[in-house]
């Protein structure tokens, strides 16, 4: 495989066309959809999406479980010129009234029962149209819109991502970030035809919106799944004659704790991971698990897509190693001067090349602290993603993580911003300063814990829970919520975050 310095691109809708057109592309239940209905489907939706808002250009958002409009709604919203919002289903209202409003959303496509959920948190200028009514012009056999002619640098999607404070905010992906993202993963898993997918994580997601496109990208079919159980997994499987599945840490914890029947587990020859590093005692039980199955290790920020990947031929070797870059990414190991770091040199890791997004939606101040110029060793140049990671580049190229930066929190494989859950906990009235943080957990990779100063003295943790369980999706929710009088304080009155944590770590240790 080899890095193109100016790889060629083409309007992400077009992927559609890739397989044959009377091929599986999109399986739903017993529902079997061929690319030839996807190509029309896509087409007929893009056409009503463009009538609902009046003309190119606008953002239209969808929140839903992993339906067939769901499915269809990036590649429908890119050829009707508007630009797609997807929102994580598992989000709560407050959640998802920032981001309608932040990205300035003219259509919303949900149901009645989530569109209920947000109540008077939908903006004044934001239209709601039910998910089945856009299911309906899917089958309407109607004539759609035919490809469109965008450019590689037009915008296709804002991908909501929670940041190291405050609230989400948007990445500007487009038609090329998305298409060489498709083509690049597509190529180096060797995805072929006759695979099947099991897209199992939030099309919210990067990761998980890149099962459908690299899927298509390579005339593959793909079986989206809302799962609530490893069973279900599993069943689906077998259903559906799953060959790749893509993972998250706590789901392989649960997978291969489960109780596999033999012809089903070896199906599986090929699993992906990204959203937080593997364990050698993992990789050693998932290896057990599923015999048949290559491993791939990957390293990603929403930011500029994916970054790296190892190879299943060095898993074994070198099972804590990030491995190498993608194809169309180059990633360079710098100082903070911008230099190139020696062999095992610890630096930042900065990501150049094509795959690097067009930066934050209306946030021009964060903009310009992720992305800056590319290093002078870039053989690409332009802007990069400096990502605030830490890493280590051996003699032989291989990277290894060394730590994170910023205050995020990476749980269950997702990045969840301390503020956003303190900035939920006061707004419950119940408290006048709240401070969370992660710790290690071996199933979450970190567990978020919460210590509060409540009002008056006074504590009222039912009453917190309740409001954290009604404001906040699960993997939001606090492991430990502590309560005190006083917060320690740094010299310049500002809470002692690092005091705190550590605190906290000294009295689960004792």
């Amino acid at each position: 495989m080899t890095t193109l310095e100016n790889p060629p691109s083409r309007p992400i809708d077009h992927l559609v066309q890739f397989g044959a057109a009377d091929a599986a592309a999109l399986l739903i239940g017993e529902r079997v959809t061929t690319f030839a209905e996807l190509d029309a489907g896509v087409g007929r939706l893009a056409s009503w999406l463009l009538d609902q808002v009046g003309g190119p250009g606008e953002r239209v958002a969808s929140w839903s479980a992993k339906t067939r409009a769901a499915c269809l709604m990036p590649l429908a919203a890119a050829r009707a010129g508007l630009i797609h919002v997807p929102v994580n289903p598992l989000l709560k209202a407050p959640q998802v009234a920032h981001i309608l409003c932040d990205s300035r959303a003219k259509l919303l496509v949900t149901n009645a029962s989530r569109a209920d959920m947000l109540g008077g948190g939908l903006p004044d200028d934001c239209a709601f149209q039910d998910l089945k009514l856009a299911e309906d012009v899917i089958d309407s056999g109607g004539q759609g819109l035919p490809p469109s002619i965008a450019e590689p640098d037009d915008l296709a999607a804002i991908l909501y991502t929670s940041g190291s404070t405050g609230r989400p905010k948007g990445v500007m992906l487009s038609h090329a970030n998305l298409w060489l993202g498709a083509e690049s993963v597509a190529s180096y898993l060797q995805i072929a035809p006759t695979d099947r997918i099991l897209a199992v994580l939030p099309l919210s997601f990067d990761y998980g919106q890149n099962q459908l496109l690299s899927a298509w990208h390579a005339g593959a079919a793909v079986a989206p799944l809302d799962y609530l159980t490893p069973r279900d997994v599993m069943k689906a499987v077998a259903r559906h004659g799953i060959t790749t599945l893509a993972g998250v840490p706590p789901l392989w914890v649960q997978l291969v704790e489960s109780d596999w029947p033999v012809e089903t587990a070896t199906r599986l020859k090929r699993l992906t991971n990204s959203g937080g590093a593997l364990t050698p005692s993992l990789i050693d039980a998932m290896r057990t698990t599923f015999p048949q199955a290559d491993i791939y290790p990957m390293y990603g920020l929403t930011e500029a897509f994916r970054s790296t990947f190892l190879d299943p031929a060095l898993v074994a070797s070198h099972p804590t190693s990030m491995g190498r870059a993608i194809p169309h990414a180059e990633i360079l190991v710098c100082r903070p001067d911008g230099s190139v770091t020696e062999d095992d040199e610890p630096g930042e890791l900065v990501h150049c090349g094509p795959l690097v997004a067009k930066g934050y939606w209306n946030d021009e101040d964060r903009t310009a602290q992720r992305f800056r110029p590319a290093p002078a060793a870039s053989r690409y140049g332009g802007t990069a993603v400096w990502s605030g990671d830490t890493v280590r580049r051996d003699r032989d190229g291989l990277l290894t993580f060394v730590g994170r930066d910023d205050a995020m929190i990476k749980t269950a494989g997702n990045r969840v911003s301390p503020t956003e859950v303190e900035d939920v906990a006061v707004a419950s009235g119940l408290i006048f300063e709240a401070v969370a943080f992660g710790i290690a957990d071996a199933r979450l990779g970190a567990a978020i814990i919460l210590i509060v100063r409540g009002k008056d003295g006074r504590a009222d943790p039912d009453g917190l829970t309740a409001y954290l369980r009604q404001n906040l999706p699960n993997f939001m929710q606090p492991q430990a919520v502590e309560w005190r009088d006083a917060l320690p304080r740094s010299p310049n009155g500002k809470l002692d975050r690092v005091a705190i944590a550590a605190d906290w770590t000294t009295k689960v240790a004792a």
